[in-house]
């Protein structure tokens, strides 16, 4: 399993605020980032498409307890891993 990172490229000297990147097994998050949260494994109100074209969200959240009650853990191996 690889390991997930954080790469600090800056920080701001008056707030402290930091900018990044998240290198995971998957592809790289730049940082700071807008990252929707998918309850009950979808994101509401919007389409995969807007998020991935108009929002262009790098990474939805997800709660895996939830994912695990439903649609439960057999039906998300059998749709496999996207990067």
């Amino acid at each position: 399993m690889e390991a997930i990172t954080y790469e600090l490229l800056h920080t701001c000297k008056q707030s402290g605020a930091r900018r990044g990147v998240v290198h995971t097994p998957h592809g790289d998050i730049q940082t700071p980032i807008f990252m929707p949260v998918g309850t009950q494994a979808t994101v509401k109100s919007m389409t995969p498409e807007e998020l991935k074209e108009e929002v262009k969200a790098q990474i939805i959240l997800s709660n895996t307890y939830h994912l695990y009650l439903r649609p439960g853990s057999k039906l998300v191996k059998e749709a496999g891993r996207t990067s």
